[in-house]
């Protein structure tokens, strides 16, 4: 459990509520970046000032807080955690759908929120890691059908089989001291400009 101090929006359309939660965070030494009464609120409010944690609640208006996540989901990744009056299943299972980490049933207690920080911080970083590698994964898949679009190429053109055409890719790379993946895509864009028009 991180006890680094994070920086935090908040929204919750009850003023009341969003200063004791204000209040209550800054108690346990974090930042309030800034409060917003709304979903619209919160979102220029992450944009100007991008938070390492979004609390939020769900019924707002103008923008309720469900999709106010969405709309910051899409800007940038950042954990988010839900406060809400209603302990509806419906809510819950949307809140899922937009990747909310945490669902905490107001009145929150200080011992809950300190819970839900912690656990949203590691899920939120195990869930960056695995999407991490998943893009990696994605752009080994990328530059491996590349590779092999150029081994064809080189097949064809030198009169190679599969194994010389990927040693030649090999020399080429060592020679010119760059990833074979370049010059793949060097040997890619050579045929592209021989191709008839």
């Amino acid at each position: 459990m991180s006890n680094d101090p994070l920086s935090i929006a908040i929204a919750e359309d009850e003023p009341l509520l969003l200063q004791d939660m204000a209040e209550m965070l800054q108690s346990l030494g974090h930042r309030v970046v800034g409060t917003a009464k709304d979903g619209q609120e919160l979102i220029e409010i992450c944009e100007r000032h991008p938070p390492d944690l979004v609390i939020t609640d769900i019924k707002m208006p103008n923008l309720d807080g469900l999709e106010a996540a969405t709309a910051l989901r899409e800007q940038r990744a950042v954990p988010i955690i839900i406060v809400s009056a209603h302990h509806d299943r419906e809510l819950i299972d949307r809140a899922l759908e937009n990747h909310v980490l945490a669902y905490l049933v107001k009145p929150v207690k200080e011992a809950d929120m300190v819970t839900a920080i912690a656990l949203v911080q590691r899920r939120f970083k195990e869930f960056e890691a695995l999407r991490q590698q998943a893009d990696d994964l994605r752009q080994a898949l990328e530059d491996r059908k590349l590779v092999e679009r150029a081994k064809g190429i080189l097949m064809k053109r030198a009169n190679l089989d599969e194994q010389q055409a990927f040693a030649r890719l090999h020399k080429l790379s060592r020679d010119r001291n760059q990833k074979m993946v370049e010059v793949a895509r060097m040997i890619l864009t050579a045929e592209e400009a021989f191709k008839p028009t």
